[in-house]
This record gives C-alpha cells, structure tokens and sequence, in this order.
C-alpha cells in the first residue's frame, strides 16, 4: 500500500490498525537500498498485469545490430505521457529489459511527430534513471535519436550533462531512418509506417549511403 492509498483509507474511515500497516509499508519502502528497491519491482513487473502498456507498442526489442547486439525501439509518438499509469509504464519497461541488459545492447528512440502529450516530466527521468541498476548504463552500447527536434537535443544535453554523464559518449542524434543502417540493417528493424513515411516526405528517397560502423 503506498502512501497515496493510505490517506484514501483514512478519508474513508479506515481503522488505526490499517493506518499503522500503511506507514510501516511506507517507511519500509523509504529505507530500502537501491538493488533492494529494483528487486522488488523486478518482482512486481514478473506477476503485475501490464497489458495497459505492453498493448501501446510503444516499447519492443526489434533484431539486433550488425555487432548481434539486442536493439531495443521506442516510438515516441505512441507514448501517451499524460494518460497512462507511469508506474505500470516502469514495470514494463523493466519486464522488457531486465533479461536483455545482462549484455551489450542498443536503443533507438524516434521522435518522429512527437508532440508534448508525449513528453513525460523530467521527475520521472530522473526517477527511472535512478531505480535502474549499473548494468542498464554499462551495457547500453548505443543511444539513437532518429529525427531529432531542438527540444530533444536541449534535453539530451541537459539530462546527459547533470544526470546521466555516464552515457553522454552513447548517444547519437540521427536526422534520417537510413543513417541508423550503418549500425542496424534495414531487415533488422521494424518501425512503424507513420515513421518511414515521415522520413521520405522530409529527407527524400536513398539520402544516405550507410557504411557498416562498430558503434
């Protein structure tokens, strides 16, 4: 029981012994380590139904790179910041990555139309950056941000300068779809229509020819 859902139950009458639980829950949660912490959500994210989430398709591993590499994808546009459980949104985002992070991996981000009902608050960043452990850092090989905005390079440098300078190095801001196939083959990633249709109206047909890169 969290907090929140204490002060409900004392709204509604609930018993000294059910507000007593509450904050001993909530002082337990305050006094867990970091590793105690994930392992508990890890555990949560492993029984927890999170089809509220899983069913956006915003989030998915898609191949691997050229070096066999898991790639993981987010498509930006179809992360509805504003309208879902960000809780459960970390739950699956843990789910998807903690077996796949034991090794090198990559990401692509597409901020291909995006729009600010998809921007999630820096708080949240933050607070993700946090929960996730050392391996999520050390391996993560490559950060790509396809179709990148002034907004997203004003916040990567912000979020990468004062709160993750570990990956700074890692990341990578990409104007087209075809120059990520210098790092992934084209049979190897799997990205909605709306973004490669968005990529031909704005920088034409074979605007780039990709050579095969160990990034």
């Amino acid at each position: 029981m969290t907090m929140l859902e204490g002060m409900t139950s004392i709204d509604l009458g609930s018993s000294p012994m059910q507000e007593t639980t509450g904050d001993m829950m909530a002082a337990d949660e305050l006094m867990e380590t970091p590793e105690e912490r994930y392992e508990r959500l890890l555990q949560r994210a492993q029984v927890e139904d999170l089809n509220e989430v899983s069913g956006i398709g915003c989030l998915y591993q898609s191949g691997v790179d050229r070096l066999g590499r898991p790639v993981i994808v987010f498509c930006g546009k179809w992360f509805p910041a504003q309208n879902v459980d960000l809780e459960k949104a970390l739950l699956y985002l843990i789910k998807l990555l903690d077996p796949i992070v034991k090794g090198d991996y990559v990401i692509a981000y597409f901020h291909t139309l995006t729009s600010t009902n998809n921007y999630p608050s820096l708080h949240w960043l933050r607070e993700v950056y946090s929960v996730l452990p050392y391996k999520y850092k050390k391996n993560l090989k490559a950060f790509y941000i396809v179709h990148p905005t002034f907004w997203t390079k004003m916040m990567t440098w912000w979020f990468t300068t004062f709160m993750a300078p570990a990956i700074k190095a890692k990341v990578h801001s990409l104007p087209g779809v075809e120059h990520l196939y210098s790092a992934i083959t084209k049979d190897q990633l799997e990205i909605p229509a709306y973004i490669t249709e968005y990529d031909m109206a704005t920088n034409g047909l074979h605007y780039f020819n990709p050579v095969p890169t160990a990034s």
